[in-house]
């Protein structure tokens, strides 16, 4: 399975954008039987976990962008989301997702710009 994202860019703060996710070469049983996480990577800093999504669609989040952002899940398309709002200068980073074990083939990822 080869993760695919998409959606970054350049905002203002206090902007929106929405994360996709594509799990290709993935059969509808793999992906839908995967609990799945966003990370993202901060220039000079580990990728971090921000957002989780199980099986059952139960969510969880980073304090940092907890109220902020929303990770939901479409199995029938093998994709997950996140919508990203009230965006800050801080949340500038390369966005990644995979399942919760990070299993499979990182994708190149998607930038995220904010600027203040």
């Amino acid at each position: 399975v080869q993760m695919v994202e998409s959606g970054g860019g350049l905002v203002q703060a206090g902007g929106s954008l929405r994360l996709s996710c594509y799990a290709s070469r993935s059969i509808l049983s793999d992906f839908s039987g995967n609990a799945l996480d966003w990370y993202r990577q901060a220039p000079g800093k580990q990728r971090e976990v921000i957002a989780s999504i199980s099986t059952g669609g139960s969510t969880n989040y980073a304090d940092s962008v907890k109220g902020r952002f929303t990770i939901s899940r479409v199995n029938a398309k093998r994709t997950v989301y996140l919508d990203m709002n009230n965006l800050k200068p801080e949340d500038t980073a390369v966005y990644y997702c995979n399942s919760h074990d990070g299993h499979w083939s990182w994708g190149q990822g998607t930038q995220v710009t904010v600027s203040s």
